[in-house]
C-alpha cells in the first residue's frame, strides 16, 4: 500500500467512526461495481440509504476535500447507488438515497478536522 492509499484508508476509518457515532449503521466499505467505480461507505441512516464519499487531504496547497464532488462525480455516485441496490437485491428505501461527503483535513499538528456534509448531490 502506498502513502496515498494509506492516507485514504485512514480517512475512511475516521469517517466510519464519525458516521457510526452519529447513529448510522455501516452496511459496506469500499464496495465496487465493475467499471463504474467504488463506494467508500454505504450506510443506513434511519430509513435512508447513504452513499458516502470520503476525501482526505493533508493540510497544504491542495484543493479542500469538500470541493471534490463535481457534477460528474455526483452522477457516478448515483449510478453506484442504483448498482448497490440492484446487486444486493434491496428495494428502494422508504427514506430514499442520499449522497454525503466526509471531508478530512490532516493538519501538520493537532487532530484531524472532519466535515460531514449531507445530501451533497
Amino acid at each position: 500500500m502506498n502513502r496515498t492509499q494509506a492516507l485514504g484508508r485512514y480517512g475512511e476509518e475516521l469517517a466510519t467512526r464519525r458516521l457510526t457515532a452519529t447513529g448510522m449503521h455501516i452496511l459496506a466499505r469500499n464496495w465496487r461495481c465493475g467499471r463504474t467505480g467504488e463506494i467508500d461507505i454505504v450506510a443506513r441512516d434511519g430509513d435512508t440509504l447513504v452513499i458516502c464519499e470520503v476525501k482526505t487531504r493533508r493540510d497544504g496547497p491542495y484543493e479542500h476535500p469538500m470541493a471534490a464532488v463535481t457534477p460528474g462525480k455526483a452522477e457516478r455516485l448515483r449510478r453506484l447507488a442504483a448498482c448497490w441496490l440492484d446487486r444486493n437485491d434491496v428495494p428502494a428505501p422508504a427514506g430514499g438515497v442520499r449522497i454525503d461527503l466526509v471531508g478530512i483535513v490532516l493538519p501538520r499538528k493537532g487532530a484531524p478536522v472532519l466535515t460531514h456534509a449531507q445530501g451533497v448531490a
